[in-house]
């Protein structure tokens, strides 16, 4: 039984030519990662950020670090998922997960479709790579931030399913046979 712990590790990788290259500022990534330090919808335990032009082995080795040598729990990308020719970032991460978990991409898109039509224009993936859950987000504030709020509230379950802790999963179980 893995260890049954009190938080989260996150990591928030920016996918952007111009942000990677100092051209643009990037504003989605740092405010994911002030969202995840209020710890409003978990408990985070550690965030680490880094910043990638839209490459597809530069994307590639982060996350495969990321989820393999460092284990973290939560890897949000941010960017990349647009229509763009450089738009690859769910290409890559179709590459590098073990299994898609394709209703979190749905439930983003479908609750930000009654904020934004253009929410359908998001071609986000998410999926698991060993213990680590990969979520991809839009580039844009507005857009990462309404898509992390639809999904945020199931993480901490999918997460302990994931890292295999048990008495989180079976209390959660029993708390919702009860309703």
């Amino acid at each position: 039984m893995a260890s049954e712990i009190s938080g989260y590790s996150v990591g928030v990788l920016v996918v952007s030519d111009t942000a990677s290259k100092g051209e643009k500022q990037d504003f989605s990534g740092d405010n994911l990662v002030n969202i995840l330090k209020t710890k409003k919808y978990f408990p985070v335990l550690s965030v680490e950020q880094h910043c990638v032009a839209d490459e597809f082995s530069e994307i590639k080795e982060v996350l495969e670090v990321w989820s393999d040598k460092k284990n973290i729990d939560l890897i949000l990308t941010v960017g990349g998922t647009g229509f763009t020719p450089r738009d690859i970032t769910p290409e890559v991460t179709k590459a590098v997960i073990e299994r898609e978990a394709p209703h979190l991409a749905s439930r983003m898109v479908l609750g930000c479709c009654e904020k934004s039509k253009f929410s359908v224009l998001s071609r986000s993936v998410c999926g698991m790579r060993g213990q680590s859950l990969i979520l991809n987000l839009p580039g844009s504030v507005k857009g990462s931030t309404e898509c992390f709020d639809m999904i945020a509230s199931v993480l901490p379950h999918a997460l302990d399913q994931l890292k295999g802790r048990t008495k989180r999963v079976a209390s959660l179980h029993t708390e919702i046979q009860k309703n």
